[in-house]
């Protein structure tokens, strides 16, 4: 690797990818600075001229990694970064790696085989206090996509009555026997959304049904030949299991909590140690990612186009698209544009790793008796949530800071977790295990 970055020469204008991800910069037109003696350049691309590294000292230390994926719509940052050559302004060279379960990308990242992955937030949290796996110091770099996620029930259920939690409520009441429920991995951010849907309906997850744990892709295959009443999971595979008439969409996550985390960026603490201008190259190349994706209705096309490739995805696009766009049925007759559907950027609301974010998905553990006891809520999420590196990434790509590492929410059950009790909120909930 050589000590100093050449930056890249301007684009021409009709270059696809810098013409679609331009508006996203929102104005930020400076001039770049001279780099290793070389004259000020005004007329650089405003996503190279953000991102360039002059010294050095600066330069990632990994001029090649490795970043696991699953196959869900939420992955599209990370393989845009790579397509779309965006990891290239920062020194690095991403290449996406297509995994078959989340047990499988834990594995990988524990052992080295994975530098970073798209990943569950619970699962690096999950990793961090050893359970749901072995103990491992681990990160989030940042948080990849709001919103997106839905639960989905098998229209046998749908056939009996059942549209809703309420109704779901009511048949379980009426016709006693085992009702399967699946999610994607234990302390992972589906089986949260699942959990916490269900108990705001009156369903406790723990006595009331049987949680199974099923990889993404493999859902609806699971529903088809009848192994679950319902699932939660990542798209495109809610919409999947509608296209195919075997399931219908009961509630979205962003329902269950509006904006809420899903995806991070996670690696090991010992990769950022190590690794440090890596991490930050990383973060920058799936920020201006985010940005690209973001930015327009044609971009988005675009992406969809791309992830649903067999290499990716492997569905048909429109499944992809329909429900990034926001536009949503729910396989019972209701259509509706969502406002507020999966998001990678908005104007850098999503990708910041807040700290409270981080502490909600610990009461969950807490709450459904996968922790025994109280961690140290806010010193776990310092430690896990690289709050510094991220920081780094976003002055470098001009991506707006909030003014506070905590934000608020109020869920679907009306309950508000602000982060300032944690404890007293795990233990707050009526069912918990």
């Amino acid at each position: 690797m050589p000590s100093r970055l050449k930056v890249l020469k301007p684009q021409r204008a009709n270059d696809t990818a810098a013409a679609d991800a331009a508006p996203a910069c929102h104005g930020r037109r400076r001039a770049l600075a001279t780099i290793a003696g070389a004259s000020v350049m005004t007329l650089v691309d405003p996503l190279v001229r953000s991102g360039a590294w002059a010294a050095g000292s600066d330069a990632p230390e990994k001029p090649e990694v490795r970043i696991g994926f699953i196959p869900l719509t939420d992955c599209a940052s990370v393989v845009m970064a790579s397509t779309l050559g965006l990891d290239k302004k920062y020194g690095i060279k991403i290449t996406p790696s297509k995994e078959a379960s989340w047990a499988g990308v834990r594995d990988k990242l524990v052992n080295g085989e994975l530098d970073a992955a798209h990943v569950l937030y619970g699962l690096i949290y999950g990793v961090q206090l050893g359970i749901g796996g072995p103990k491992k110091d681990m990160a989030v770099l940042m948080n990849l996509n709001h919103n997106g996620q839905a639960i989905t029930l098998s229209s046998k259920l749908a056939e009996k009555g059942v549209k809703d939690g309420a109704s779901l409520k009511a048949l379980m009441s009426r016709e006693k026997r085992d009702y399967v429920f699946a999610q994607t991995f234990p302390t992972g951010t589906h089986a949260m959304w699942l959990y916490y849907w269900l108990a705001a309906n009156g369903i406790d997850p723990m006595r009331d049904a049987k949680a199974i744990t099923v990889p993404p892709p493999q859902m609806v295959a699971n529903m088809r030949v009848g192994n679950m009443d319902g699932f939660c999971v990542g798209e495109p595979w809610g919409a999947r299991a509608i296209a195919d008439k075997i399931g219908f969409t009961a509630e979205t996550t962003q329902a269950i909590w509006k904006d809420h985390p899903e995806k991070t960026l996670g690696t090991t603490a010992e990769f950022v140690q190590k690794y440090p201008n890596t991490a930050r190259a990383m973060v920058a190349a799936v920020l201006d990612a985010s940005k690209f994706i973001d930015a327009s209705a044609s971009n988005r096309r675009k992406t969809a186009e791309t992830i649903a490739a067999k290499s990716y995805v492997n569905t048909d696009m429109d499944i992809i698209l329909d429900r990034m766009l926001g536009r949503y049925t729910n396989g019972l007759g209701k259509t509706w544009d969502d406002p507020d559907p999966m998001r990678f950027y908005h104007d850098g609301a999503v990708n910041f790793p807040y700290l409270s974010d981080g502490m909600w998905f610990l009461t969950q553990h807490k709450r459904w008796g996968l922790l025994k006891a109280h961690p140290d809520y806010l010193a776990v999420a310092k430690q896990v949530n690289r709050v510094d590196i991220f920081k780094q990434a976003a002055t470098a790509t001009g991506t707006p800071l909030p003014k506070s590492d905590m934000r608020t929410a109020k869920l679907i059950d009306g309950v508000v977790w602000d982060a300032k009790n944690p404890a007293a909120y795990a233990d707050g909930f009526k069912l918990k295990a």
